[in-house]
């Protein structure tokens, strides 16, 4: 077929069960005057997309590539601290009340620290103002339940771990304004999917661990289009939607949505 149709190029796309088969293509071809390409069956295990780069003359696929380029995470980067700055010193004026109301109404922690899994699957201490009893994650089970497709729901609008301080900040979200240290930290983004927890993402499916691709956020496209009303790990489909389409004028926007979805204090809880 090559000699006949005069072929300048083949391209093996086969699956990795054909490993043999590729072989044996590929020695057939290297007496024909022919380029050959092999696509490796690879790429759906990458985390978003694939780079190739060489090590001593030696193809390499790089299945973590990451989503922005390096000009974009500059950008951002550049964004979140000039904003988080700004925003710091009426933030910490709100932030020393919000800690008086929670000390005034009972015994525990300020600050409430958890495990969240941030970009690439790294593990960081998330800071969020404690708005549960003091020993919330032990009574985790008693919230707990699964919907028909036995998918774990662990968020509930009638949570009674949840202070009477508690209720307003989640509310209002005043509770996530710890987070603006994580910003600091490089921990977190402004803006980006949200960092889930460890339990929860042991049991995702390979292809949502695409959302984390890119730095996680205190605000996102799942918050603005839904926030608590649909399950964080039950809608990686708005998280994968913002990894892909990624850039700083979608960032502003969603920041300014948020600012509407806040004040009408939709789907918070």
């Amino acid at each position: 077929m090559i000699s006949e149709q005069k072929v300048d190029d083949v391209i093996i796309a086969l699956p990795q069960r054909a490993h043999e088969k590729v072989n044996r293509l590929v020695s057939t071809l290297h007496d024909l005057p022919v380029k050959v390409w092999v696509i490796p069956d690879y790429f759906h295990l990458a985390l978003h997309k694939a780079n190739i780069e060489e090590f001593a003359g030696i193809p390499m696929l790089d299945l973590r590539a990451p989503a922005l380029t390096d000009y974009q995470r500059l950008l951002k980067r550049g964004f979140d601290l000039v904003l988080t700055l700004f925003l710091m010193p009426v933030s910490l004026l709100i932030m020393g009340i919000i800690a008086l109301m929670i000390r005034l109404e009972g015994p525990g922690s300020v600050i409430f620290r958890q495990k969240r899994v941030g970009e690439n699957g790294r593990l960081f201490d998330m800071y969020k103002f404690r708005t549960m009893v003091a020993d919330a994650e032990n009574l985790r089970h008693t919230v707990e339940t699964t919907d028909s497709d036995g998918q774990l729901i662990h968020k509930s609008d009638r949570d009674p771990r949840v202070t009477r301080v508690g209720r307003i900040l989640r509310k209002t979200s005043m509770d996530e304004l710890p987070q603006l240290l994580n910003i600091l930290r490089g921990e977190m983004s402004l803006v980006g999917p949200r960092p889930e927890l460890p339990y929860l993402v042991e049991r995702y499916e390979p292809w949502q661990r695409k959302r984390f691709a890119v730095p996680q956020g205190i605000t996102g496209w799942w918050q603005v289009n839904g926030r608590s009303d649909k399950p964080m790990h039950l809608n990686t489909e708005d998280d994968l939607y913002y990894v892909q389409n990624y850039s700083l004028l979608l960032d502003i926007q969603i920041l300014f949505k948020t600012i509407l979805v806040v004040l009408r204090g939709k789907g918070a809880f």
